[in-house]
């Protein structure tokens, strides 16, 4: 007999991520993003480089794709490729200690926010919220998440994306202006994080749009790689 409780409507399919490695997968309970972590990318956005307060923004697990092409989504001709590096936690709570971040973190992998450019500009200019340019339909596409255990909490790396063959994004981790467990102290200030959560950490300069028929390589090094199409 099942323990499951009746409901009105059928049970939303849950949100989970492959592990390297591991038949078992990860379940996503919430997806944070982290704006303008690099200062190199912070100046050709148009902002101040120096550290400030983090920003904050979500996106919906539902947004993640995984092996599978992007598909260009409408009401946009801007779209523009992110690459970032991803933390998924096995753990949370509220106002964490930077000391204790670190020991709740699962493992790391790879992803792209995709971002419709000039909605997130018109937003912008109304002061308006950015949900309609970051967390549409499968704007997340991301890697296997690879446990820490294996290969411990990389602080340096190369941070890399390909389009069409030609290197558009150069970075290394250590230009994080916040490092990933000073996302997750800052963040815990502001939500209770929890296990299942997907933490995506910024993206350094070099940002560019894409359009359909394009190819995309992407990864970090001593983390993971990505590689899609943009349908």
């Amino acid at each position: 007999m099942s323990n499951s409780p009746e409901t009105v409507i059928p049970l939303p399919q849950p949100v989970l991520l492959p592990v390297d490695g591991n038949a078992a997968l990860f379940p996503v309970r919430r997806v944070y993003c982290v704006g303008r972590n690099y200062a190199d990318h912070a100046i050709e956005m148009g902002h101040d480089p120096n550290r400030e307060p983090p920003f904050f923004f979500q996106k919906n697990p539902q947004n993640l794709l995984v092996n599978e092409d992007f598909p260009y989504p409408p009401h946009s001709n801007d779209v523009h490729f992110e690459v970032e590096c991803i933390v998924a936690l096995k753990g949370g709570g509220k106002d964490i200690s930077l000391d204790a971040a670190q020991a709740l973190i699962y493992g790391y992998g790879v992803g792209i926010d995709f971002t419709r450019r000039d909605l997130q500009a018109q937003l912008k200019k109304q002061g308006r919220s950015w949900e309609a340019a970051k967390a549409f339909e499968h704007s997340a596409p991301v890697s296997a998440i690879v446990p820490a255990e294996r290969i411990g909490h990389p602080s340096s790396g190369r941070i890399y994306l390909d389009r069409n063959g030609t290197r558009a994004q150069d970075g290394d981790l250590s230009q994080m202006i916040w490092n990933v467990p000073e996302i997750i102290a800052e963040l815990s200030k502001l939500f209770e994080l929890a296990a299942g959560d997907i933490i995506m950490t910024g993206t350094p300069a070099g940002v560019g749009a894409v359009v359909s028929g394009d190819r995309i390589d992407c990864g970090i090094e001593g983390i993971a790689t990505l590689s899609l199409k943009v349908a």
